[in-house]
């Protein structure tokens, strides 16, 4: 309920979301969407001895994401499954945090943005930028400057 309401008034969700959500995979606690779409299951590759993570139940995973907004009282694990089977199914994910538990999402994810004044060490070396500011604006002033210097790479490959 305070997730709900927290999240209506971010605007995140609005009553039109709420009277629609006939399946109730638009605002769900994190057991439960670990409970539908089978946790992560680990397997180890023999030839490179390497673990390799993947969704449980990838239909259902793909089903609940493409409605789910917000996701409440959510585990480090939760947060680690939801990035492990988006990147699974070919998107590319951004992750914010500042604690130790935030890590392997982080470390995970495509990109991972750590807090840097109230980020733990832990979170700052698992992640790929760190924000010196603590301020969600600067992900955008990132990814601006990213894109330059991405665009600028590719005229000079093709000059």
């Amino acid at each position: 309920d305070t997730a709900i309401a927290i999240s209506r008034e971010a605007g995140i969700i609005t009553d039109h979301d709420l009277n629609s959500n006939e399946d109730g995979y638009l605002c769900m606690t994190g057991q439960q969407f670990r409970e539908i779409v089978g946790g992560i299951v680990t397997k180890y590759d023999p030839e490179t001895n390497k673990r390799i993570d993947s969704v449980g139940n990838k239909r259902a995973f793909r089903e609940v994401t493409k409605k789910l907004k917000v996701l409440a009282r959510s585990t480090p694990e939760d947060k680690y499954l939801i990035v492990t089977g988006l990147k699974d199914e070919g998107n590319v994910v951004a992750v914010t945090g500042d604690g130790t538990n935030d890590a392997p999402a982080l470390n995970r994810a495509d990109v991972g943005f750590a807090m840097g004044l109230a980020g733990t060490d832990v979170a700052k070396n698992a992640s790929d930028i760190v924000l010196t500011n603590d301020n969600f604006c600067s992900v955008l002033t990132a990814i601006k400057y990213g894109r330059n210097i991405y665009d600028g790479v590719r005229k000079f490959l093709q000059f």
